[in-house]
């Protein structure tokens, strides 16, 4: 079995979407939106002193190595996380991967 990397993107809720589809337009082998909540140090926020907990979606995509810098910078983009309080992403590898059988020739199509 090929090596394969696991992009572990977290993106404002309503943006998943949008990520998961430039991760596989840019080669990514598989997505998955997954829903969240999490407090980063920008999204400390309270109503009526009420601490709010931001909902979250995570969005995981599958990849070759030799596609995981492309993925990565398309996921990056769509989610804006070049700009503080947006998200974060980064790249996991994959020791060993069942259940699926992937071909490099159809990634994220119907």
């Amino acid at each position: 079995m090929p090596e394969l990397a696991l992009i572990i993107g977290i993106v404002r809720h309503g943006w998943g979407d949008r990520v998961l589809e430039a991760s596989c337009k840019a080669g990514s082998e598989g997505c998955t939106i997954i829903l969240g909540r999490g407090v980063g140090i920008h999204e400390k926020q309270r109503i009526l002193g009420i601490p709010v907990e931001p909902e979250k979606e995570i969005v995981l995509s599958l990849t070759y190595p030799d596609k995981t810098e492309a993925v990565l910078e398309a996921i990056v983009r769509a989610g804006e996380l070049d700009k503080p309080g947006t998200g974060i992403a980064f790249v996991v590898p994959v020791g060993k991967l069942v259940g699926v059988a992937h071909r490099r020739d159809d990634s994220c199509r119907d």
